[in-house]
C-alpha cells in the first residue's frame, strides 16, 4: 500500500517552540509564540498566516466540503474510501491524525452510541468558533472516559463547521499500543504544554479535562462532585497562547459505569492508577465491559477571553489559581443546571 502524505510542521520543533523576539515594557522576554518566519508574535508583529496554519485551514475545509458531499449509500462510502487508502491519497498530520479514517470509519461506529444508546443533547454548540483556535476545558468521568470521544463526536457531527477537537490524552493512553495507535489517529496528542501550544498555533479546537485519573476514576458516591483541577497548566496554556477557554459540562459518563469500590491494591500491582469495580464488572466478564445506556447532556459555555491579561500572566500564580477556580466553579454550576434539566438518569 502506498505511503500516506505526512504534512510538515513548518520546520518547527515541537518540544522547543519558537518565541516571540519582542522586548514587553518590563524588559522580559515575550512569552508568546511566534507567528511564522518573522520571528514575532501576533501582538508585536501583526498577523501572518503561516504555511502550518494555512495547511490546517485548507485541511478543514476539505473536510467540511468531504462531509457535506460524502455518498448517503454506505457501501458507496466504503468503495471510495478503500479506493482512496489502496492509492495512497489520503493524508496524516505530524501528529499521527487521520482525519479520512476518523470521518469516514470511526465516526461511523461512534455514531450509534452518540445518538441511539446514549441519546446525547447538545446546547450551545455554536458558541464553538467557526475557526481559530480555542481550549475546550471539560469535566471527567465514567471509569473509562467515553466523555473525550462523544465531545469529539458531537462537534465533529454537529457543529456547522464539523471541526475535529485534538484532545489532550494522559501518558496510560500512549502505553498500549493499539489504543495510543488508536487515539493518534482520531486527532489525540500527548498531554503536554509542547503539543497544545503547537495544536493552538494552527488554530485547532484543543480539548482538555484538567480532574485527570483522579474525575475519572472517582467512586459513585463522588459523582458529579469535580475533583481538584492540577495546578492550572490549562490556563497558563490559554494565557500564552492568548486563546478563549469554552467550558464544557458533561452529564450522562457517571452512570455508564458506576464505580462502587476500588481495587487499589490490584491497580497497582498492574500500573494502573485505579481498578474498578461496578456493578457488572467483573462479575459478568467482557459483558461488564458495555457501558449503561444512561441520558447525555453536553454543554458548551461562553468563551472566556484570556487576550485581555497582561503579557506576563501566565507568571502570576495567585492569577493561575483564581482563573482555575473559577472555571471550575463555573463548570459546576453546569453540570448541576443540566442534571435538573434531565428527566431521569435513563430516560
Amino acid at each position: 500500500m502506498p505511503e500516506a502524505e505526512v504534512i510538515p510542521i513548518d520546520g518547527r520543533s515541537q518540544s522547543d517552540p519558537r518565541r516571540c523576539r519582542a522586548t514587553t515594557k518590563d524588559g522580559k522576554r515575550c512569552k508568546r509564540n511566534s507567528i511564522g518566519a518573522s520571528g514575532f508574535c501576533r501582538t508585536h508583529g501583526g498577523r501572518e498566516e503561516t504555511r502550518a496554519e494555512a495547511t490546517e485551514k485548507a485541511r478543514r475545509q476539505t473536510a467540511r466540503a468531504r462531509v457535506e458531499d460524502s455518498p448517503s449509500d454506505p457501501r458507496e462510502r466504503i468503495r471510495s474510501f478503500m479506493e482512496r487508502r489502496l492509492a495512497g491519497n489520503y493524508e496524516i498530520d505530524d501528529f499521527g491524525f487521520d482525519e479520512e479514517l476518523y470521518r469516514d470509519v470511526l465516526m461511523p461506529l461512534a455514531r450509534a452510541l452518540y445518538q441511539d444508546y446514549f441519546r446525547v443533547k447538545t446546547i450551545g454548540i455554536d458558541r464553538i468558533p467557526a475557526e481559530g483556535p480555542a481550549l475546550l476545558v471539560g469535566n471527567h468521568s465514567g471509569t473509562i472516559p467515553l466523555d473525550a470521544v462523544m465531545m469529539q463526536h458531537a462537534v465533529a457531527s454537529e457543529h456547522p463547521g464539523h471541526r475535529v477537537i485534538r484532545n489532550m490524552a494522559a501518558d496510560l493512553v500512549w502505553k498500549s499500543p493499539f489504543i495510543s495507535s488508536l487515539a493518534r489517529k482520531s486527532g489525540n496528542a500527548v498531554a503536554c504544554d509542547e503539543d497544545a501550544h503547537e495544536l493552538l498555533r494552527r488554530g485547532e479546537l484543543v480539548g482538555v479535562f484538567p480532574e485527570g485519573f483522579k474525575g475519572v476514576g472517582k467512586g459513585w458516591k463522588n459523582r458529579y462532585r469535580l475533583q481538584r483541577f492540577g495546578r492550572g497548566g490549562f490556563i497558563e496554556v490559554a494565557l500564552r497562547s492568548r486563546v478563549p477557554i469554552i467550558p464544557v459540562a458533561i452529564v450522562g459518563a457517571e452512570e455508564t459505569y458506576p464505580m462502587i469500590a476500588d481495587l487499589k491494591p490490584l491497580a497497582k500491582a498492574l500500573g494502573f492508577p485505579y481498578f474498578p469495580i461496578t456493578p457488572t464488572f467483573p462479575l459478568l466478564g467482557p459483558l461488564g465491559l458495555i457501558p449503561l445506556p444512561s441520558k447525555w447532556i453536553i454543554e458548551f459555555g461562553e468563551p472566556i477571553a484570556m487576550d485581555d491579561y497582561p503579557e506576563d500572566a501566565a507568571d502570576d500564580a495567585m492569577l493561575i489559581f483564581d482563573l482555575t477556580d473559577s472555571i471550575r466553579d463555573t463548570i459546576q454550576q453546569m453540570l448541576l443546571r443540566n442534571l435538573g434539566l434531565r428527566k431521569g438518569t435513563f430516560g
